[in-house]
């Protein structure tokens, strides 16, 4: 996909991975209206030159507000990125933890969902466009400590893939981006070192979305053991190895 001409609305940007592919795409010569809950940082993002609007994708009238503000200022609008995600730790042992199992999938499955609902029948109507998810590695691998997001983000692909086979034939691409572990803060690199550069990553990601034409899969180097460690025969092991975290739990230690 060519990244220097788009109008790129992406939900969940003002912080993160998120933010740092909105810059990524403004750079490049887009057109950028970032979609986050957080005003503070819409306002400061705002001064950067960015577009942004208030959204909150568990909440559809929020979507459909978010959807219409949009539309109304970028009616050219021709690309949509689904961010917004959350993490949440689960102790499976414990019911308490169905609270945060609802939030997980309210936010990254069916958050995804609702942003998608609402500008389908604009990309339709336009014969061209791009729809870009945000799944995960570990969608692909599960990290046991986080059970529910995993469910989630293997969720994010099935649907994607669905979505992918629906929208054959109407010009609208369907591309699914499929993060590891990436430090968008120095605690993160610190608690995590194997956690990509987030500067890197976005180099990558941003050079695997201009193929043409757009990989189904955007999938960074960094990411590839995850998405095929079945194939390989590694998954075993390497969910053996992420179990590991389970000992950080409360009550387990």
């Amino acid at each position: 996909m060519d990244v220097t001409n788009r109008t790129v609305f992406i939900a969940g940007a003002t912080s993160g991975i998120g933010l740092e592919l909105a810059r990524r795409f403004a750079a490049a010569g887009s057109s950028v209206i970032v979609g986050g809950r957080r005003a503070g940082l819409l306002d400061r993002l705002a001064a950067e030159g960015f577009g942004t609007v208030a959204i909150d994708v568990t909440d559809q009238d929020s979507v459909d507000r978010a959807r219409d503000a949009v539309l109304r200022s970028h009616p050219g609008l021709d690309t949509i990125v689904t961010m917004s995600g959350v993490m949440i730790p689960e102790d499976l042992r414990d019911p308490k933890h169905f609270d945060a199992a609802w939030q997980t999938i309210d936010t990254n499955l069916l958050g995804t969902i609702r942003v998608i609902d609402a500008f389908t029948p604009h990309l339709i109507g336009r014969g061209t466009g791009t729809v870009i998810t945000v799944s995960s590695g570990i969608g692909f691998l599960p990290f046991p400590i986080m059970p529910t997001y995993a469910a989630s983000k293997a969720g994010v692909h099935a649907y994607t893939e669905a979505l992918r086979a629906q929208l054959d034939g109407t010009g609208v691409e369907v591309a699914e981006l499929v993060p590891p572990a990436v430090a968008t803060t120095p605690e993160q690199a610190r608690l995590n070192p194997r956690a990509l550069d987030l500067t890197e990553f976005a180099t990558e990601v941003m050079d695997l979305l201009q193929a043409d034409p757009t990989p189904h899969e955007i999938l960074v180097k960094g990411v590839l053991m995850h998405r095929w460690a079945e194939r390989d025969g590694t998954y075993a092991d390497l969910v053996a190895q992420r179990s590991q975290a389970l000992a950080t739990l409360p009550g387990r230690q």
